[in-house]
């Protein structure tokens, strides 16, 4: 005879949290978690990252030219603080005048949709309905979709930016962000090849050396940022430098046996 089990069941312990019940013993949904992605949107890295790569390689490039025509050391590390200077101003300068006129542009188009919104608000909302059909939508539910979606004048602006214009209007990049680390990255990049010459060199081979270490390295974290393989990145950044480097020297020798 098997003897009666008597201890006692364990009790559900009241603070946890009570999972729903399935419905006709189907097994509950497993929920997968919800993906960190990298910030696509900001308008820091396009300009950082190109900064960092131009001011390394336009510098380098060329001081490697007027090295090329057997000029004084001091001369090339004039010129690699013009180039570092004038570049960043440059590229600061332009970053700013670019962002600025991209941002001016789609803040106009935001205005036009708002009057839009304001003075034809059916059709704003047939209009939506339909781009919502066109995803494959049934037309009952997606003409229901737009009407909630609707309902809040800031919000209907901010859902046909999206699918109008392709644009977030509360995350439009910043023209100062874009020219502050556009100048800073260009500066920093430039200064690599000087640097050598600043320590005491007075041969070129340092600041080639010191130059492509550093677009290898620039190459290789851009590189894990946008999910290549580090080692592709940095080498392809060390051998577009280091054939644009090359050329130039080329070039100034060329042109320094000719001038003299």
């Amino acid at each position: 005879m098997t003897p009666l089990d008597t201890t006692t069941p364990p009790q559900p312990d009241p603070a946890a949290p009570v999972a729903a019940a399935p419905e006709d013993g189907a097994s509950a949904p497993h929920v997968p978690p919800h993906p960190h992605h990298r910030d696509v949107n900001g308008g820091w890295l396009r300009p950082a990252v190109f900064g960092a790569m131009d001011g390394l390689v336009s510098n380098l490039a060329l001081m490697s030219g007027v090295a090329g025509g057997a000029v004084a050391p001091h001369t090339v590390v004039l010129t690699g603080l013009a180039g570092l200077a004038a570049g960043a101003f440059s590229m600061a300068a332009g970053e700013y005048t670019s962002v600025a006129s991209q941002r001016e542009l789609v803040l106009a188009e935001l205005e036009v949709e708002r009057r839009e919104l304001r003075r034809n608000p059916e059709e704003e909302l047939a209009e939506l309905a339909a781009v919502y059909e066109a995803r494959g939508v049934e037309p009952r539910l997606a003409a229901e979709v737009a009407r909630q979606l609707s309902a809040d004048p800031e919000q209907a602006l901010e859902v046909h930016a999206r699918e109008e214009l392709g644009v977030d209007p509360e995350d439009l990049p910043s023209p100062l962000v874009a020219a502050g680390s556009s100048f800073v990255s260009f500066a920093l990049g430039a200064l690599l090849p000087v640097l050598p010459y600043l320590l005491g060199a007075s041969a070129l081979w340092p600041a080639v050396v010191l130059a492509l270490l550093g677009l290898f390295g620039c190459g290789a974290v851009v590189a894990r940022v946008t999910a290549r393989t580090w080692w592709y990145g940095g080498l392809r950044q060390l051998v577009l430098g280091g054939a644009a480097a090359g050329v130039t020297y080329l070039l100034g020798n060329l042109f320094g046996a000719a001038l003299g």
